[in-house]
């Protein structure tokens, strides 16, 4: 008896480590399912500076250094070599989406802007409903109030600026001493 005792606890141990066996691809296989559903995050990478149709057609030529500045931002490439160009390049990498690259070269004469060449640059609301993934016309917020907003708001009488500022506040200073010594 104590054989056969013996005999029935290897086959029950050896049916008990099949059985853990045969459920280890069933384990492996929802877990696979699972870690395809669950997937990490993937951050969206923006580079250099958005330049749009609209900043494009403010340009003029024979504005200076500073007003192009004004318009499209500090450039991200300027060149020791070329000092009479400044680039403008825009990349943004979404994932699971063709990345979108956008150049523009903007050319001096001197401290003079003479000409711009790049790519097509999308108008703002075309680049808010590509960030987006929206269909038809975006929605681009107006930034500017009506005259029906600027309504509700009186303008204020002069003698009530002056009683707000106070009366005896200390005049704005119109020269400001030098930040370093001399």
């Amino acid at each position: 008896m104590h054989v056969q005792a013996r005999s029935r606890a290897g086959l029950a141990l050896t049916l008990a480590i099949a059985a853990a066996l045969a459920g280890c691809s069933s384990i492996d296989g929802v877990a696979h399912r699972v870690a395809n559903v669950v997937t990490p995050y993937k951050v969206d990478v923006v580079q250099g500076n958005f330049v749009s149709k609209e900043q494009v057609a403010a340009l003029q030529p024979g504005m200076s250094r500073q007003q192009i500045r004004d318009i499209l931002g500090t450039p991200l490439v300027t060149s020791v070599f070329h000092a009479d160009r400044w680039e403008y390049v825009f990349t943004i990498k979404r994932p699971d989406v063709d990345p979108q690259v956008r150049k523009l070269t903007v050319f001096f004469d001197g401290d003079r802007f003479v000409r711009a060449e790049g790519d097509e640059m999308p108008s703002e609301a075309e680049f808010v409903a590509s960030l987006n993934g929206m269909k038809g016309k975006p929605k681009v917020p107006q930034l500017e109030a009506t005259e029906a907003q600027l309504a509700k708001y009186p303008p204020r009488k002069p003698d009530e600026d002056a009683d707000q500022a106070g009366s005896n506040a200390a005049p704005a200073a119109t020269s400001y001493p030098p930040l370093e010594s001399r």
